[in-house]
């Protein structure tokens, strides 16, 4: 309690929250999940949304029970991620008179979906903490515990992680060592600290946790610093990005304009001085062919190649089966390596049950028909020749999930991902989509070439900085010299074993040290 002017007792925040009606408090709970969800791409708010979460860390603190804090924490995360996904609308949005009804739906449920994990983080911070304060110091681990999980389960689905907010950031390069999970573990940490006098905590030690919050704020908005120029010995790539929308991209009066244009941009000869690229990157689905019918056509790039090899995104049959492809063409005009995407789309490029659901009508938005596209046997490396080395390829949502980066039989060079962003829309998705990219390089310490249909495609160094891109809703081309690699990152060896091993330790000894607290409190 504190005291007014008058000299009359006030009661904190904490205290206040639990004299009001449950519905006000989760309409408070709603407004922090909002705030805490601008700090994701493209707005990128780091203050607000740390004081977001710092909100939803009072509002734990003044829960009474476990299952009112349940309560909070789905309520805030709904919110949260409402904003944060609600580019999911926009596939919908492609075929109106098909999907357009479903759009709503899809973002409440999945909204509602991811909540349900941060709804057991605040669950648990509470029991672990008893009746005390320290709740919002374990909310730090348990949320972190929460991400890790929501990244694995029913194939995970980690987009729009609190610790990607960090990518722009120092502090982001934590994630060399410890993933986003360590990111996310110091933003709660920073928003645990900052709600700590606001959620009833003593004030003793004021000065010791103002000067962490101030140092863990410099950090996280402190941008990383402009690397040196690529060195000129570098490969030099050319990203393509045709700029096709979603609903005309199969049209058969626009496909053909599309392909033609990939074409143009890869035999354009490069800007006055500048060598020609050593490979060239076409996008996602690229072509309107199937690979087993594409021979013409991958002559014709090759040709405009000019001797460089093409990488690019089509589809290709094996019998029943249809697979999402990255095909890498030799000079000839041949396929010299075929990847085909392992970890599809879930309701996007298959659906589960799908041949059952197919009879009511109910289709991947991807997919043309019943289980919708297979899924290839894993990550593998594409060997591009001397110079350029192996590349991992990603296809789209695969850039999404670290261990599918892991997975790599060895390390490659760099980092490749080809993606069809078109279905995300212009405003929000393809910006996250992006920021995950960068994420991915951090996390490894590798350069990412990323190249998208409608942007952003973008060279990525080995430290998650942008040194080249071709801007969002925009057709064209641009030359690049290719990052070098860092040394393997901690990350890279380890994983996310031991940001889960840290969230384990802080969330037992930090429950302990609650209870402890609590028992002399009662004692005394």
């Amino acid at each position: 309690m504190a005291e007014d002017g008058r000299g009359a007792a006030r009661p904190d925040p904490a205290t206040w929250l639990r004299r009001r009606p449950r519905w006000v408090v989760l309409c408070i709970a709603a407004l922090a999940g909002v705030l805490a969800a601008t700090g994701q791409a493209p707005l990128g708010w780091v203050l607000p949304a740390l004081a977001g979460f710092a909100g939803g860390a009072v509002l734990l603190v003044a829960a009474q029970g476990w299952r009112r804090a349940a309560l909070i924490g789905q309520v805030f995360g709904t919110a949260y991620f409402l904003l944060a996904l609600s580019w999911l609308i926009e596939p919908f949005m492609v075929d109106i008179a098909r999907h357009g009804w479903m759009a709503p739906f899809a973002l409440v449920f999945m909204a509602g979906g991811m909540a349900l994990f941060w709804a057991g983080a605040f669950a648990v911070a509470r029991a672990a903490a008893g009746a005390g304060a320290w709740a919002a110091a374990l909310l730090a681990p348990a949320m972190t515990l929460a991400e890790l999980l929501r990244a694995r389960a029913f194939t995970g689905f980690p987009w729009a992680s609190p610790g990607h907010m960090l990518v722009d950031a120092q502090a982001g390069q934590a994630a060399a060592w410890g993933g986003v999970g360590l990111l996310t573990l110091g933003i709660m940490g920073l928003a645990a600290l900052a709600a700590g006098p606001w959620a009833g905590r003593a004030r003793r030690a004021m000065a010791m946790r103002a000067a962490v919050l101030l140092g863990g704020g410099v950090l996280c908005l402190v941008p990383v610093p402009e690397g040196a120029p690529v060195a000129g010995d570098r490969p030099v790539l050319r990203l393509v990005q045709p700029n096709a929308p979603q609903r005309l991209k199969w049209h058969p009066d626009h496909a053909p304009e599309f392909y033609q244009r990939q074409l143009r941009y890869t035999a354009a000869a490069p800007d006055a001085g500048a060598p020609r690229p050593d490979l060239v990157v076409w996008p996602e689905t690229a072509v309107p062919v199937r690979l087993n019918d594409a021979g013409g056509v991958l002559a014709r790039i090759a040709q405009a190649a000019g001797g460089a090899p093409v990488v690019l995104g089509l589809l290709r049959d094996e019998g029943p089966r249809v697979y999402n492809s990255a095909v890498v063409v030799g000079p000839g005009g041949t396929a010299t390596e075929v990847y085909d995407k392992h970890h599809l789309v879930p309701f996007g490029e298959y659906v589960p049950f799908g041949d059952l659901l197919a009879r009511w009508g109910i289709y991947g938005l991807a997919a043309n028909a019943g289980q919708g596209f297979s899924a290839g046997p894993g990550a593998q490396l594409l060997d591009l020749g001397e110079g350029l080395g192996r590349a991992l390829p990603l296809i789209c949502y695969e850039a999404v999930f670290p261990r599918d980066v892991r997975a790599a039989p060895e390390r490659p060079d760099f980092l490749l991902q080809i993606t069809n962003d078109a279905w995300f829309g212009q405003v929000s998705g393809p910006w996250q989509h992006l920021a995950q990219a960068r994420m991915r390089a951090i996390e490894q310490g590798l350069p990412m070439v990323r190249v998208a249909n409608t942007g952003v495609s973008a060279m990525i160094d080995a430290r998650g900085r942008v040194t080249a891109m071709i801007p969002l809703g925009q057709a064209g081309w641009r030359d690049a010299p290719l990052p070098a690699p860092a040394p393997p990152t901690g990350y890279a060896m380890l994983g996310d074993g031991p940001a889960a091993v840290l969230a384990l330790l802080l969330l037992g000894l930090g429950g302990r040290a609650a209870r402890r607290r609590s028992h002399n409190a009662n004692s005394g």
